[in-house]
């Protein structure tokens, strides 16, 4: 990447070059939130000064630091009590992803929220939690998981579930992401779960959903993937907390005898471990 940078920024001094090589801008985002943007009205902004090879090489390296996806189950690394606060810290986007242009803080007019303000094109950064989509698959009484077989939480079982992607409905990513990770094509029945962590800024959608054929493979993110009775569910070897909750529910409704709709905010005890996913509370929790 430094020799890209070199070529395209070779018409600038070398002086400059140097510094740009020694403090490269850091992410405008936080790796797991989504942004978006409108350009600030209280004020008239600058108009954007002309493209230079200086310029370009700076926004270059801000795509490139951006580009890596990040793992929606990242969050059982960072419920630490120090990573936590920073996510949704406007002060950590420093440099304007459209233009490449040094970001002020400072509440924007009509708002009450510090944000990150581009000072050359006047655009504002918004972040906005990720939706996580995903399916709680029944066969003849039992439930699809997959042992995982990336970090975090390497070896360990979840539901089949991703990000949603641009372009796609929720019931379409979930279908894409069983057949990612569980090589199952499967068909959805209904909503089940539409579960909140706010302190990480995701919101899952689980679905119920039947397999069309009973076949279904290990993806390259999966170890195995293997039919649970519903007795027999690895509780202590899930990877997830969003994955415990939606499987406890899911057990609580078929010992009721009905499926209900279910909606809650998981928010992490105070004082435990980040590895732990049974130390949470099922917040707000309310079923049609």
């Amino acid at each position: 990447m430094f020799k890209a940078v070199q070529i395209m920024a070779s018409t600038s001094s070398s002086y400059a070059l140097s510094n740009r090589l020694i403090k490269p801008p850091p992410p405008p985002l936080a790796p797991f939130l989504l942004s978006s943007s409108r350009t600030r009205s209280s004020s008239s902004p600058r108009p954007p000064h002309p493209p230079t090879t200086h310029n370009i090489a700076r926004r270059f390296l801000i795509l490139r630091m951006c580009s890596t996806r990040s793992d929606p189950h990242s969050h059982v690394a960072s419920h630490s009590n120090v990573a936590a606060p920073d996510l949704g810290n406007p002060r950590k986007i420093n440099f304007c992803q459209w233009c490449g242009g040094a970001t002020k803080h400072e509440v924007p007019d009509g708002e009450e929220k510090m944000r990150a303000i581009c000072t050359l094109c006047g655009r504002i950064a918004y972040q906005n939690p990720k939706m996580v989509v995903g399916c709680l698959i029944e066969h003849e009484n039992k439930i699809l998981l997959c042992k995982r077989k990336i970090q975090p939480s390497y070896g360990l079982w979840t539901l089949p579930a991703g990000y949603l992607e641009i372009g796609e409905s929720a019931v379409q990513g979930a279908m894409r992401e069983t057949q990612e990770e569980a090589g199952a094509e499967v068909d959805v029945l209904s909503p089940f779960a539409h579960l909140d962590i706010p302190l990480i800024g995701q919101a899952y959608v689980i679905f119920l959903a039947k397999l069309k054929k009973p076949q279904f493979s290990p993806g390259p993110e999966s170890i195995e993937c293997r039919l649970f009775s519903l007795e027999d569910i690895p509780f202590d070897s899930l990877a997830f907390s969003s994955m415990l909750v939606t499987l406890k529910l899911y057990i609580e409704d078929m010992k009721a005898g009905r499926l209900r709709f279910h909606y809650g905010a998981i928010n992490k005890r105070s004082g435990t471990s980040p590895s732990d996913i049974h130390a949470y509370t099922l917040d707000d929790h309310l079923q049609s």
